[in-house]
Protein backbone atom coordinates (compact mmCIF):
# COMPACT_ATOMS: atom_id res chain seq x y z
CA UNK A 1 0.00 0.00 0.00
CA UNK A 2 1.21 3.19 -0.88
CA UNK A 3 0.81 6.54 1.38
CA UNK A 4 -1.44 8.93 0.19
CA UNK A 5 -0.69 12.72 1.15
CA UNK A 6 -3.06 15.63 0.33
CA UNK A 7 -1.44 19.02 -0.09
CA UNK A 8 -2.68 21.37 1.87
CA UNK A 9 -3.41 24.37 -0.34
CA UNK A 10 -1.18 27.48 -0.60
CA UNK A 11 -1.88 30.56 1.23
CA UNK A 12 -3.96 33.39 -0.43
CA UNK A 13 -2.60 36.36 0.11
CA UNK A 14 -4.12 40.35 0.27
CA UNK A 15 -3.30 42.87 -2.03
CA UNK A 16 -2.33 46.31 -0.75
CA UNK A 17 -6.49 47.48 -1.96
CA UNK A 18 -7.46 44.32 0.16
CA UNK A 19 -5.63 45.45 3.31
CA UNK A 20 -7.00 48.93 2.79
CA UNK A 21 -10.44 48.16 2.40
CA UNK A 22 -10.13 45.69 5.68
CA UNK A 23 -8.71 48.77 7.66
CA UNK A 24 -11.43 51.06 6.45
CA UNK A 25 -13.91 49.13 7.54
CA UNK A 26 -12.53 48.56 10.95
CA UNK A 27 -12.15 52.62 11.17
CA UNK A 28 -15.76 53.75 12.64
CA UNK A 29 -15.14 57.48 11.96
CA UNK A 30 -14.88 56.70 8.47
CA UNK A 31 -17.27 54.36 8.21
CA UNK A 32 -20.26 56.12 9.73
CA UNK A 33 -19.09 59.15 7.42
CA UNK A 34 -19.45 57.07 4.63
CA UNK A 35 -22.83 56.23 5.63
CA UNK A 36 -23.50 60.07 6.22
CA UNK A 37 -22.67 61.07 2.93
CA UNK A 38 -24.48 58.48 1.36
CA UNK A 39 -27.46 59.27 3.42
CA UNK A 40 -27.06 62.81 2.73
CA UNK A 41 -26.67 62.13 -0.87
CA UNK A 42 -30.15 60.22 -1.15
CA UNK A 43 -32.09 62.48 1.35
CA UNK A 44 -30.80 65.70 -2.07
CA UNK A 45 -31.84 63.44 -4.73
CA UNK A 46 -35.04 61.41 -3.60
CA UNK A 47 -36.20 64.34 -0.88
CA UNK A 48 -36.94 66.66 -2.80
CA UNK A 49 -39.90 64.83 -4.55
CA UNK A 50 -41.30 64.02 -1.20
CA UNK A 51 -41.83 66.92 0.42
CA UNK A 52 -44.89 68.13 -1.69
CA UNK A 53 -42.96 71.65 -2.36
CA UNK A 54 -41.35 72.95 -5.53
CA UNK A 55 -37.60 74.54 -4.80
CA UNK A 56 -39.21 77.73 -6.23
CA UNK A 57 -43.04 77.98 -5.11
CA UNK A 58 -44.03 81.22 -3.45
CA UNK A 59 -46.04 81.23 -0.65
CA UNK A 60 -47.10 84.95 -0.14
CA UNK A 61 -49.28 83.78 3.14
CA UNK A 62 -46.75 81.50 4.67
CA UNK A 63 -43.44 84.12 4.65
CA UNK A 64 -40.86 83.24 7.09
CA UNK A 65 -42.84 80.96 9.15
CA UNK A 66 -41.03 78.87 11.35
CA UNK A 67 -39.97 75.00 11.09
CA UNK A 68 -43.29 72.90 12.44
CA UNK A 69 -44.19 69.63 12.77
CA UNK A 70 -47.97 70.29 12.48
CA UNK A 71 -49.39 71.70 9.39
CA UNK A 72 -50.01 75.36 8.81
CA UNK A 73 -52.13 77.50 8.56
CA UNK A 74 -52.63 77.28 12.84
CA UNK A 75 -55.75 77.50 14.41
CA UNK A 76 -55.33 80.47 15.63
CA UNK A 77 -54.50 82.23 12.60
CA UNK A 78 -57.38 81.03 10.65
CA UNK A 79 -59.41 84.16 12.05
CA UNK A 80 -57.06 86.76 10.61
CA UNK A 81 -56.86 85.04 7.77
CA UNK A 82 -60.45 85.23 6.94
CA UNK A 83 -60.81 88.68 7.74
CA UNK A 84 -58.38 89.75 5.87
CA UNK A 85 -59.80 88.11 2.17
CA UNK A 86 -63.12 89.34 3.73
CA UNK A 87 -61.83 92.98 3.54
CA UNK A 88 -61.02 92.44 0.37
CA UNK A 89 -64.31 91.04 -0.68
CA UNK A 90 -65.53 94.22 1.03
CA UNK A 91 -67.92 92.38 3.63
CA UNK A 92 -67.37 91.81 7.10
CA UNK A 93 -67.21 87.83 8.36
CA UNK A 94 -69.00 86.41 11.73
CA UNK A 95 -69.62 83.28 13.15
CA UNK A 96 -66.56 81.56 12.02
CA UNK A 97 -66.32 78.20 13.21
CA UNK A 98 -62.99 76.21 12.38
CA UNK A 99 -63.15 72.64 11.68
CA UNK A 100 -60.49 70.09 10.82
CA UNK A 101 -60.44 70.40 7.39
CA UNK A 102 -62.93 73.31 6.43
CA UNK A 103 -63.97 76.65 7.55
CA UNK A 104 -67.67 77.70 7.87
CA UNK A 105 -68.31 81.28 8.13
CA UNK A 106 -70.68 84.54 7.03
CA UNK A 107 -70.24 87.54 5.05
CA UNK A 108 -72.43 90.52 5.46
CA UNK A 109 -72.18 93.83 3.64
CA UNK A 110 -74.48 96.49 3.22
CA UNK A 111 -74.54 95.83 -0.76
CA UNK A 112 -75.16 92.46 -2.67
CA UNK A 113 -72.05 90.63 -1.91
CA UNK A 114 -70.26 89.87 -5.67
CA UNK A 115 -69.41 86.26 -5.44
CA UNK A 116 -66.74 86.83 -8.16
CA UNK A 117 -64.79 88.53 -5.36
CA UNK A 118 -64.72 84.70 -3.64
CA UNK A 119 -62.00 83.55 -5.42
CA UNK A 120 -60.09 85.78 -3.06
CA UNK A 121 -60.25 82.40 -0.90
CA UNK A 122 -59.10 80.43 -3.63
CA UNK A 123 -56.04 82.40 -4.48
CA UNK A 124 -55.19 82.03 -1.28
CA UNK A 125 -52.37 79.88 0.02
CA UNK A 126 -54.33 78.57 3.12
CA UNK A 127 -57.76 78.00 1.37
CA UNK A 128 -59.35 76.14 -1.27
CA UNK A 129 -62.93 76.88 -3.33
CA UNK A 130 -65.28 78.29 -0.90
CA UNK A 131 -69.08 76.80 -1.33
CA UNK A 132 -71.95 78.94 -0.93
CA UNK A 133 -74.44 77.30 1.64
CA UNK A 134 -76.84 79.69 2.30
CA UNK A 135 -77.71 83.35 -0.12
CA UNK A 136 -80.21 85.40 2.12
CA UNK A 137 -81.32 89.10 2.14
CA UNK A 138 -80.57 89.60 -1.35
CA UNK A 139 -77.14 88.66 -1.56
CA UNK A 140 -76.00 91.06 1.55
CA UNK A 141 -75.73 87.68 3.15
CA UNK A 142 -73.89 84.47 2.43
CA UNK A 143 -72.80 81.27 4.37
CA UNK A 144 -69.86 79.87 2.96
CA UNK A 145 -67.88 76.38 3.68
CA UNK A 146 -64.22 76.87 2.57
CA UNK A 147 -61.90 74.48 2.35
CA UNK A 148 -58.31 74.12 4.29
CA UNK A 149 -55.77 73.83 2.58
CA UNK A 150 -52.87 72.29 4.84
CA UNK A 151 -49.02 72.56 4.27
CA UNK A 152 -46.51 71.04 6.02
CA UNK A 153 -43.12 73.17 6.74
CA UNK A 154 -40.93 71.35 8.63
CA UNK A 155 -37.52 73.71 7.79
CA UNK A 156 -40.33 76.49 7.48
CA UNK A 157 -39.90 79.23 4.85
CA UNK A 158 -37.55 81.72 3.65
CA UNK A 159 -38.32 85.42 3.14
CA UNK A 160 -40.02 84.80 0.06
CA UNK A 161 -41.83 82.32 0.97
CA UNK A 162 -40.70 79.28 -0.20
CA UNK A 163 -40.57 75.96 1.36
CA UNK A 164 -36.33 75.56 3.27
CA UNK A 165 -36.33 71.90 3.29
CA UNK A 166 -37.13 71.81 -0.33
CA UNK A 167 -34.60 74.45 -0.92
CA UNK A 168 -31.84 73.37 1.29
CA UNK A 169 -31.79 69.44 -0.56
CA UNK A 170 -32.22 70.95 -3.87
CA UNK A 171 -29.10 73.10 -2.36
CA UNK A 172 -27.58 70.12 -1.69
CA UNK A 173 -27.92 68.74 -5.24
CA UNK A 174 -26.10 71.75 -6.63
CA UNK A 175 -23.53 71.97 -4.09
CA UNK A 176 -22.30 68.29 -4.01
CA UNK A 177 -22.37 68.37 -7.84
CA UNK A 178 -20.23 71.18 -7.93
CA UNK A 179 -17.95 69.44 -5.87
CA UNK A 180 -17.74 66.22 -7.38
CA UNK A 181 -17.47 67.66 -11.12
CA UNK A 182 -14.90 69.96 -10.38
CA UNK A 183 -13.48 67.70 -8.19
CA UNK A 184 -13.34 65.30 -11.41
CA UNK A 185 -11.66 68.21 -13.56
CA UNK A 186 -9.31 68.51 -11.26
CA UNK A 187 -8.70 64.96 -11.13
CA UNK A 188 -8.48 63.83 -14.93
CA UNK A 189 -5.98 67.32 -15.51
CA UNK A 190 -4.04 67.22 -12.59
CA UNK A 191 -3.20 62.95 -12.92
CA UNK A 192 -2.17 63.23 -16.45
CA UNK A 193 -0.59 66.27 -16.50
CA UNK A 194 1.58 65.60 -13.36
CA UNK A 195 2.45 61.79 -14.76
CA UNK A 196 3.46 63.27 -17.40
CA UNK A 197 6.07 65.56 -15.78
CA UNK A 198 7.18 63.41 -13.87
CA UNK A 199 8.08 60.13 -15.67
CA UNK A 200 9.58 62.42 -18.47
CA UNK A 201 11.52 64.69 -16.91
CA UNK A 202 14.57 66.71 -17.48
CA UNK A 203 13.59 69.55 -18.86
CA UNK A 204 9.77 68.79 -20.20
CA UNK A 205 9.15 68.52 -16.63
CA UNK A 206 10.72 71.64 -15.80
CA UNK A 207 8.99 73.46 -18.43
CA UNK A 208 5.70 72.08 -17.26
CA UNK A 209 6.05 73.12 -13.49
CA UNK A 210 7.14 76.53 -14.19
CA UNK A 211 3.75 77.04 -16.57
CA UNK A 212 1.85 75.23 -13.13
CA UNK A 213 3.91 78.21 -11.27
CA UNK A 214 2.47 81.10 -13.16
CA UNK A 215 -1.18 79.73 -13.08
CA UNK A 216 -0.68 80.08 -9.22
CA UNK A 217 0.22 83.25 -9.54
CA UNK A 218 -3.07 83.96 -10.69
CA UNK A 219 -5.92 84.80 -8.25
CA UNK A 220 -8.31 82.81 -7.82
CA UNK A 221 -11.40 85.40 -7.66
CA UNK A 222 -9.48 87.80 -10.50
CA UNK A 223 -9.92 84.27 -12.64
CA UNK A 224 -13.48 83.58 -11.86
CA UNK A 225 -14.51 87.60 -12.32
CA UNK A 226 -13.25 87.55 -15.58
CA UNK A 227 -14.86 84.21 -16.60
CA UNK A 228 -18.21 85.73 -15.04
CA UNK A 229 -17.76 88.30 -17.42
CA UNK A 230 -16.76 87.18 -20.70
CA UNK A 231 -19.07 84.23 -20.06
CA UNK A 232 -22.41 84.88 -17.89
CA UNK A 233 -22.62 83.36 -14.58
CA UNK A 234 -24.51 80.02 -15.24
CA UNK A 235 -23.93 76.22 -13.69
CA UNK A 236 -20.99 74.67 -16.23
CA UNK A 237 -19.06 77.47 -15.80
CA UNK A 238 -18.89 76.92 -11.67
CA UNK A 239 -17.77 73.73 -11.87
CA UNK A 240 -15.24 74.55 -14.87
CA UNK A 241 -13.32 77.64 -13.16
CA UNK A 242 -12.90 75.87 -9.92
CA UNK A 243 -12.12 72.71 -11.44
CA UNK A 244 -9.42 74.56 -13.72
CA UNK A 245 -7.93 75.99 -10.56
CA UNK A 246 -7.79 73.31 -8.00
CA UNK A 247 -5.76 71.04 -10.16
CA UNK A 248 -2.64 72.49 -9.95
CA UNK A 249 -2.14 70.95 -6.23
CA UNK A 250 -2.89 67.54 -7.68
CA UNK A 251 -0.56 67.79 -10.62
CA UNK A 252 2.42 68.35 -8.27
CA UNK A 253 1.11 65.54 -5.65
CA UNK A 254 1.28 63.06 -8.76
CA UNK A 255 4.77 64.27 -10.14
CA UNK A 256 5.87 63.53 -7.20
CA UNK A 257 4.79 60.33 -7.00
CA UNK A 258 5.55 59.82 -10.35
CA UNK A 259 9.54 61.01 -9.71
CA UNK A 260 10.13 58.12 -7.69
CA UNK A 261 7.70 55.55 -9.76
CA UNK A 262 9.75 56.28 -12.87
CA UNK A 263 12.69 54.40 -11.46
CA UNK A 264 10.62 51.44 -10.04
CA UNK A 265 11.98 47.76 -11.57
CA UNK A 266 9.00 47.21 -13.43
CA UNK A 267 8.86 50.60 -14.97
CA UNK A 268 12.72 49.83 -16.20
CA UNK A 269 11.47 45.79 -17.65
CA UNK A 270 8.44 47.69 -19.53
CA UNK A 271 11.25 50.12 -21.07
CA UNK A 272 13.27 47.54 -21.82
CA UNK A 273 10.37 45.79 -23.40
CA UNK A 274 9.64 48.55 -25.86
CA UNK A 275 6.67 49.63 -24.11
CA UNK A 276 5.41 53.12 -25.35
CA UNK A 277 5.53 56.02 -22.82
CA UNK A 278 1.44 55.92 -23.25
CA UNK A 279 1.86 52.50 -22.27
CA UNK A 280 3.70 52.84 -19.36
CA UNK A 281 1.84 55.80 -17.92
CA UNK A 282 -1.61 54.03 -18.01
CA UNK A 283 -0.37 50.45 -16.96
CA UNK A 284 2.41 51.56 -14.24
CA UNK A 285 2.54 55.26 -13.39
CA UNK A 286 -1.12 56.42 -12.95
CA UNK A 287 -2.26 53.01 -11.45
CA UNK A 288 0.78 53.40 -8.78
CA UNK A 289 -0.10 56.62 -7.77
CA UNK A 290 -4.14 56.84 -7.12
CA UNK A 291 -3.59 56.28 -3.21
CA UNK A 292 -2.33 59.55 -2.28
CA UNK A 293 -4.90 60.87 -5.50
CA UNK A 294 -8.00 59.34 -3.92
CA UNK A 295 -7.06 60.55 -0.47
CA UNK A 296 -6.50 64.26 -1.80
CA UNK A 297 -9.84 63.84 -3.80
CA UNK A 298 -11.54 63.41 -0.69
CA UNK A 299 -10.10 66.58 0.77
CA UNK A 300 -10.37 68.54 -2.43
CA UNK A 301 -14.33 67.82 -2.59
CA UNK A 302 -15.17 69.74 0.54
CA UNK A 303 -12.51 72.57 -0.58
CA UNK A 304 -14.03 73.03 -3.83
CA UNK A 305 -18.20 72.79 -1.69
CA UNK A 306 -16.50 75.83 0.50
CA UNK A 307 -15.12 77.63 -2.49
CA UNK A 308 -18.44 77.54 -4.37
CA UNK A 309 -20.11 78.50 -0.74
CA UNK A 310 -17.88 81.32 -0.73
CA UNK A 311 -18.33 82.42 -4.53
CA UNK A 312 -22.36 82.16 -4.21
CA UNK A 313 -21.90 84.19 -0.91
CA UNK A 314 -20.44 87.10 -2.79
CA UNK A 315 -23.12 86.80 -5.53
CA UNK A 316 -20.99 85.22 -8.12
CA UNK A 317 -22.19 81.95 -8.14
CA UNK A 318 -25.63 80.15 -8.72
CA UNK A 319 -28.82 82.35 -9.29
CA UNK A 320 -32.19 82.51 -8.45
CA UNK A 321 -34.46 80.57 -8.18
CA UNK A 322 -31.34 77.99 -8.41
CA UNK A 323 -29.85 77.62 -4.58
CA UNK A 324 -26.76 75.84 -3.39
CA UNK A 325 -25.77 75.77 0.40
CA UNK A 326 -23.80 78.73 0.12
CA UNK A 327 -26.72 81.40 -1.04
CA UNK A 328 -29.15 79.93 1.49
CA UNK A 329 -26.13 80.61 4.40
CA UNK A 330 -25.69 83.82 2.57
CA UNK A 331 -29.48 84.67 3.23
CA UNK A 332 -29.98 83.32 6.34
CA UNK A 333 -26.65 85.16 7.95
CA UNK A 334 -28.78 88.54 6.76
CA UNK A 335 -31.99 87.35 8.54
CA UNK A 336 -30.32 85.39 11.36
CA UNK A 337 -31.68 87.76 14.30
CA UNK A 338 -35.24 87.90 12.85
CA UNK A 339 -35.18 83.76 11.80
CA UNK A 340 -32.42 81.93 12.74
CA UNK A 341 -33.61 78.80 11.15
CA UNK A 342 -32.61 80.11 7.56
CA UNK A 343 -29.43 79.85 8.84
CA UNK A 344 -29.35 76.87 11.00
CA UNK A 345 -30.92 74.31 8.52
CA UNK A 346 -28.39 74.83 5.37
CA UNK A 347 -25.13 75.54 7.71
CA UNK A 348 -25.98 72.03 9.59
CA UNK A 349 -25.86 70.28 6.15
CA UNK A 350 -22.67 71.90 5.06
CA UNK A 351 -21.16 71.22 8.18
CA UNK A 352 -22.17 67.84 8.34
CA UNK A 353 -20.82 67.17 4.43
CA UNK A 354 -17.45 68.53 5.55
CA UNK A 355 -16.78 66.71 8.63
CA UNK A 356 -18.04 63.47 6.56
CA UNK A 357 -15.52 63.94 4.09
CA UNK A 358 -12.40 64.98 6.25
CA UNK A 359 -13.09 61.69 8.06
CA UNK A 360 -13.23 59.56 5.10
CA UNK A 361 -10.61 61.42 4.37
CA UNK A 362 -8.86 60.95 7.10
CA UNK A 363 -9.83 57.04 7.14
CA UNK A 364 -8.19 55.98 3.70
CA UNK A 365 -5.00 58.09 4.55
CA UNK A 366 -4.39 55.79 7.27
CA UNK A 367 -5.56 52.70 5.36
CA UNK A 368 -3.91 52.98 2.47
CA UNK A 369 -0.72 54.24 3.84
CA UNK A 370 2.02 51.24 3.59
CA UNK A 371 3.76 51.60 6.19
CA UNK A 372 0.78 50.25 8.25
CA UNK A 373 0.81 46.70 6.60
Amino acid sequence: MSDTTTCAPPPIGRSLWQDARIRLLRNRAAVASLVALALMMLACLVGPLLTGHSYDRVYQDYVRVPGSLSAYPKAEALPGAVQRIATRIRATPSEIVAQADRVRLVLTAQRPIDQRLLVYFDRSDQFGTPVITANEQEGRRLSLEVPIERQYFLFGTDSNGRDLLTRTLIAGRVSLAIGLLATGVALIIGVAYGATAGYLGGRIDMVMMRIVDVLYSLPFIFFVILLVVFFGRNFILMFLAVGAIEWLDMARIVRGQALSIRRQDYVLAAEALGVSTGGILRRHVIPNTLGPVVVYVTLLVPKVILLESFLSFLGLGVQEPMTSWGVLISDGARAIQATPWMLIFPASFLVTTLFALNFLGDGLRDALDPRDR
